[in-house]
């Protein structure tokens, strides 16, 4: 274990931390190990990356010589931040900022970060197609990490910036097919007809970043924009439909009202789908999915995850 080279996962109890470090911890030859950064080392999460080989370590973002530390001789890192467990633009960039340093002052030889498009850069706020939020912010968890990007380079950080998108585990996290008045299932997205939606298995985020990390140097200053599949609303009703053995409509939800929706941030999500739809090409086209499997071979269509999930999703 000694001679491995450590890669510090942050959230590694999360979804997307947690798929990092059990796509490293799955791969005993890759010459890596896992250094999993949580806030609670005792929390059962935590207790099953011990079980599984990573050496589990406390940092909370809040507290940089924490993250300073758990950073301290480590290769290099799989970093991410959660915008939503507080919805805090502010507080996300002030995160983004103590990785950087800490990342900068450890001297990590790879960082792997996952990240989003600033869409500012296409939508500009004066544009008035959406709300403004947060009073700088079209789709603050967006832009955000796009604007944080730059704090990577000019900390000097080797970072590979890997833009996500849309998790397929949306559709059994509330955003699923519900059952009509008339008794027909409908997928009611905030998403114009024909246009397209960037989805990908939220593991794949983890196993396609082990890949880059295994790939060196070579991926270090590029872009790698990840999705598993590019869809319609209605080419996703159909999947669903086979999955769940019974027609499934899609039905497309105008994003001003999804927006009044007493959701939480029903505004961000509002903006975000709207996004996706006014930029799809953009969008989409930053996606090569040819070349995503060319990095990751073992990425998965939606049809792969839905034959993988079939079970966990009810037709009431």
């Amino acid at each position: 274990m000694s001679n491995k080279k450590v890669i510090a996962v942050a959230g590694a109890t999360g979804a997307q931390g947690g798929g990092a470090a059990r796509a490293i911890l799955a791969d005993p030859e890759s010459g890596f190990t896992v250094r999993a950064l949580t806030r609670d080392p005792d929390s059962p999460a935590a207790r099953e990356l011990a079980a599984l080989g990573a050496e589990v370590v406390r940092a909370d973002f809040g507290d940089e010589s924490t993250v300073h530390k758990a950073f301290e001789g480590a290769y290099g890192a799989f970093l991410v931040t959660n915008f939503w467990a507080h919805g805090s633009a502010a507080q996300e960039l002030a995160e983004i900022q103590v990785l950087a340093r800490a990342a900068a002052a450890t001297g990590l030889r790879h960082v792997v970060w996952s990240t989003l498009e600033d869409t500012r850069v296409l939508l500009p706020l004066e544009d008035g197609r959406m709300p403004v939020l947060q009073e700088q912010y079209n789709v603050p968890h967006f832009d955000i990490k796009g604007e944080g990007n730059e704090l990577f380079r000019k900390a000097g950080v080797p970072t590979t910036f890997l833009n996500t998108t849309f998790y397929f585990q949306g559709f059994l996290q509330g955003l699923g097919p519900q059952r009509g008045e008339d008794g027909v299932l409908a997928l009611n997205l905030p998403l114009e007809d024909g246009k397209l939606l960037s989805g990908v298995d939220v593991a794949d985020i983890g196993r396609t970043a082990f890949a880059i990390l295994k790939g060196g140097a070579s991926f270090i200053g590029q872009t790698v924009g990840l999705a598993g599949d590019h869809l319609t609303g209605a080419q996703y009703a159909e999947k669903l439909a086979g999955t769940l053995g019974e027609p499934v409509r899609f039905q497309s939800v105008p994003y001003d009202y999804f927006r009044t929706l007493e959701i939480p941030l029903a505004e961000e999500l509002g903006n975000m789908f709207q996004y996706y739809g006014d930029f799809d090409r953009e969008f989409t086209g930053a996606r090569d999915l040819t070349r995503v499997r060319e990095i990751n071979p073992a990425l998965k269509s939606f049809d792969d995850w839905l034959a993988e999930n079939a079970s966990k999703f009810e037709s009431n």
